[in-house]
């Protein structure tokens, strides 16, 4: 599968029908096959991002939305540890402190948009204002349902200032999400991840493919597009994220800065 087939498959356009997404689809790739691409992949985003890091003259805004246990902290982990940590950001949201509760909703992310030349990830982000705040109903409906215009306005003006917006749906299955679950709760070294609200929100399952649903349908546009990864297989799912972020950085095109034109670097010696 070519890059333009495999990200018209995961691009959203129109109503994403969640269902018509399989969480476990692997694009006819084996373990094997889809790891050496990932490796490949990676590759290429190494260079990418250099250039980017060096012209200072766009930068990329990932956005990372999921269920619990989609593998939001191992994406992260996987896609970025080969890149430039100094060009590099990432960012967690959590439930709003007294002093960003105080402000509007987008206030606090605002703060942490990228600057020029580098790569931010927003783990949770703006969305959860349209997702938990919908679902769990901590603000009425006449509320979150005006946010979507923020939210795509917001996005367009950081593109419009030169940032590439990128938002990817981690798509993965209540059944793989019990799994991880359990894992959680069998191993001393994941049980951190664990909390008492996790169950909870797997009640809601449904409420929450609803809020997404409709949060995609309302605000992927051609400047800001969202993606649906599958991610119950995180060898398949690597590569579909490598993918969209290579595309995304290839459309940035970043170039090398000229070299100082007053230095006559033949002239030079290091001793």
């Amino acid at each position: 599968m070519d890059d333009k087939d495999l990200l018209d498959r995961l691009r959203v356009s129109g109503d994403p029908d969640l269902s018509s997404h399989d969480p476990s689809e692997t694009f006819g790739w084996e373990r094997d096959e889809a790891e050496a691409m990932f490796a490949d992949e990676l590759a290429e985003l190494i260079e990418l991002q250099e250039k980017l890091f060096a012209a200072k003259s766009a930068s990329l805004l990932v956005v990372l939305q999921a269920m619990d246990a989609a593998g939001k902290d191992s994406t992260i982990r996987a896609v970025m540890s080969g890149l430039n940590p100094a060009g590099v950001d990432v960012q967690p949201f959590g439930v709003p402190t007294e002093e960003e509760s105080g402000h509007d909703y987008l206030w606090r992310v605002h703060a942490h948009a990228p600057e020029d030349g580098y790569i931010t990830v927003f783990n949770r982000s703006h969305y959860e204002d349209v997702l938990v705040v919908r679902v769990k109903s901590f603000a009425p409906e006449k509320v979150w349902k005006r946010r979507y215009e923020h939210i795509r306005n917001f996005e367009q003006m950081l593109v419009d200032e030169g940032t590439h917006v990128v938002k990817i749906f981690l798509n993965v299955s209540k059944d793989k999400q019990k799994e991880r679950f359990e894992e959680r709760l069998e191993r001393p070294d994941k049980r951190w991840k664990f909390r008492a609200g996790d169950l909870d929100d797997r009640a809601l399952w449904d409420e929450y493919m609803d809020a997404y649903t409709e949060a995609m349908q309302k605000t992927s546009t051609d400047d800001a597009p969202w993606y649906v990864v599958p991610a119950d297989r995180k060898w398949a799912r690597n590569v579909c994220i490598a993918r969209i972020l290579r595309h995304h950085l290839e459309r940035i095109d970043p170039k090398y800065p000229e070299p100082d034109a007053e230095i006559d670097f033949d002239d030079i010696t290091v001793t």
